[in-house]
């Protein structure tokens, strides 16, 4: 039997072959190819970005809300002078080494105290809003405001409102560069405040003129204490509010005010560190309080207060209406939350020297009051109220009754027996009157 082999399975063999370097010879240029276009072998693809016909950052939500909303922003300056008076040490030595015939007056010191803050403008007029607690002790003193684009210009106080940390101050256009109307925020197109919506921070932390911050509405309806001081109906977010934000605006992406700026929760009252716990103002909180303060401010007896005692060493002058307080309840009390009674035996205590000190017994301090966050207690003395001797309860109410909410007291204090710090006798301490809805 023979055998014979067939030669097609040698030329399959063949064409299997030829087609496999075909295939390789083919992969091989078009793997060079890739490789050129992507500037050589080995380099990692480039990113194509998108065309300028397809994409505008200027028209993305956030810039947009900002470039609508930084006009009306500023940033507020002020200074205040704080005087003091204080019985030398020098002279108290003195006296303990050498007699107790010597008599000295105290001296007066006085420091300028400069602090910065944000607002924002809310009508045409210039009108601007901020915290209290910015402008709070600047009525008579400077206050500079700054623009996005650069522009200073002075401004005054208008009325303010410490219970719900709100203020007015209003710009002098005719003392700078920028014409009316202003730019402004409509305070009666607020945002809907959802939670979980988009917020944006504007103002001037730690002096950074015109800066942004960005987060979310985290929570609603927060009850917080500053300073002995209940603030409620707040509004939490995220986004970073430092020193200097106060007063700014916290606003939507449709540039809509959200609230205002107030405070940031760093530490816990354990002490335990925090983060992203910034707090503000709700708007709806905001657009009521400016009718109300626009109102007060708009009154003659409340548009500016007085000059304070520590810069002309007299008691507030009487309201122009020439009205007075008809309840009651003793007008220091009202006002700064001291209640007085006579100084047992004609004398109300004695100082270092132990010569006597006259005045009225401090015999109760509201809790919370003007008198209570300055520290003054029960059984300290009253000694003067600006360069007036205390010389009655009665003498008191009838130097304080006609002053009206806002107004800057001078008090000088002596501790009855107690020395204060460093040793003094007396010490001025300045109070604001309070208005009526604050007690």
């Amino acid at each position: 039997m023979r055998i014979s082999f067939s030669h097609r399975p040698r030329g399959s063999i063949v064409f299997l072959r030829a087609s496999l370097c075909l295939l390789l010879a083919a992969g091989s240029s078009v793997a060079n190819n890739h490789a050129r276009a992507q500037g050589g072998a080995g380099s990692p693809p480039a990113l194509q970005p998108v065309p300028p016909s397809d994409y505008n950052i200027a028209e993305e939500p956030t810039v947009r809300a900002v470039a609508q909303v930084m006009p009306a922003v500023v940033n507020i300056a002020t200074e205040r002078v704080v005087s003091r008076r204080t019985n030398d040490p020098v002279d108290e030595l003195f006296n303990r080494f050498f007699g107790e015939g010597g008599s000295y007056q105290p001296r007066e010191t006085r420091q300028r105290v400069r602090s910065l803050g944000s607002g924002f403008l809310v009508d045409a007029d210039g009108t601007i809003v901020t915290n209290e607690h910015v402008v709070e002790r600047a009525a008579d003193m400077r206050i500079q405001v700054t623009f996005a684009d650069g522009t200073t210009m002075p401004a005054r106080y208008l009325a303010g409102d410490r219970k719900s940390d709100l203020a007015l101050i209003r710009v002098d256009p005719s003392a700078g560069q920028r014409p009316k109307p202003f730019l402004h925020i409509d305070l009666n197109n607020p945002s809907p405040n959802l939670l979980g919506q988009t917020v944006l921070a504007l103002g001037n932390p730690v002096g950074y003129n015109s800066s942004v911050s960005r987060g979310i509405l985290s929570a609603k309806d927060r009850e917080i204490t500053v300073d002995n001081n209940v603030y409620k109906g707040l509004l939490q977010t995220d986004a970073a509010i430092n020193p200097g934000n106060s007063g700014g605006p916290l606003i939507d992406l449709a540039g809509r005010l959200v609230g205002v700026n107030s405070v940031k929760m760093s530490f816990t009252s354990q002490g335990t560190p925090t983060q992203g716990l910034g707090f503000a103002i709700p708007a709806k909180t905001v657009a009521a309080k400016v009718v109300e303060l626009k109102a007060e401010a708009s009154n003659p007896q409340q548009a500016n207060r007085p000059p304070t005692t520590a810069d002309n060493d007299a008691p507030a002058p009487p309201s122009s209406s020439g009205g007075s307080r008809t309840t009651s309840t003793p007008v220091t009390r009202q006002l700064f939350g001291l209640s007085l009674v006579p100084a047992s035996g004609g004398s109300s205590g004695r100082n270092n020297n132990n010569n006597s000190v006259s005045g009225v017994t401090i015999a109760d301090v509201e809790a919370g009051s003007p008198a209570d966050r300055a520290g003054i207690k029960p059984g300290m003395i009253l000694v003067r109220v600006g360069t007036y001797e205390a010389n009655s309860p009665a003498r008191i109410e009838a130097l304080l009754k006609d002053v009206p909410a806002g107004t800057m007291v001078d008090f000088v204090i002596s501790p009855g027996g107690r020395r204060l710090l460093g040793g003094l006798t007396t010490e001025t301490v300045t109070l604001r009157a309070r208005s009526s809805a604050e007690t």
